[in-house]
């Protein structure tokens, strides 16, 4: 398990990524993650600071109809992690098999 991305292996942020990866534009609003994953507010800022961090996402803020709006888009650098990330698993799972 020492191959495994520890930021990418917790449940919530697993669940943002792989959702923003398979997204058309490989970008999404603040609000439909929230209502997607059925996140608080709190919880889905806290883990998409430490997938910024990471440097898994971008994140950008405008204004919509003079509302905040939030995107949440993976970086490449993400999205080499989250491929890296299923890899490892996939291995550790064919392991576990043999």
């Amino acid at each position: 398990m020492a191959g495994i991305d520890k930021i990418i292996h917790e449940r919530v942020r697993l669940l943002i990524l792989t959702y923003v990866a398979g997204h058309d534009h490989n970008s999404v609003s603040f609000n439909e993650l929230q209502r997607t994953l059925e996140l608080t507010p709190g919880n889905l800022s806290v883990q998409l600071k430490k997938l910024k961090n990471a440097g898994y996402i971008n994140i950008e803020k405008a204004f919509r109809d003079n509302k905040p709006y939030t995107t949440v888009g993976i970086t490449l650098t993400g999205s080499d992690a989250l491929n890296d990330y299923v890899n490892e698993m996939e291995r550790i799972i064919k392991v576990l098999k043999s």
